[in-house]
């Protein structure tokens, strides 16, 4: 029986994954403690923002003290690891121009 030694990644959000191996914990991003280890991170340049520019909402520490930051629930990253659902994620995740072609609107036209 072969066993696969590649590395689980987990999406959590945007096309951007992690490493599960790796992952220390998955928190929320509301209290202080929390804002100060996103602070602390940024200092010491080991903060990863995966967010695409939308509200944080949840915070994933690493074994390698990094701090990475999402914009999916906690709930919805820990559902993800516990199933096992690896790079493909949901489409929802992702911008409409990334997984659609448009280019036919005009040809229904006319």
């Amino acid at each position: 029986m072969k066993r696969d030694l590649s590395p689980v990644l987990v999406n959590i959000g945007f096309g951007n994954v992690v490493s599960a191996s790796r992952v220390v914990a998955i928190v929320t991003p509301g209290s202080s403690p929390m804002k100060r280890l996103r602070d602390e991170a940024k200092k010491r340049g080991k903060l990863i923002d995966a967010t695409e520019g939308r509200r944080t909402r949840s915070i994933i520490v690493t074994d390698s003290d990094h701090i990475i930051l999402s914009a999916l629930q906690t709930e919805t990253i820990s559902q993800r690891f516990g199933e096992g659902k690896e790079i493909e994620g949901s489409a929802r995740d992702r911008k409409p121009s990334e997984y659609e072609d448009t280019s036919d609107d005009e040809e229904s036209e006319g």
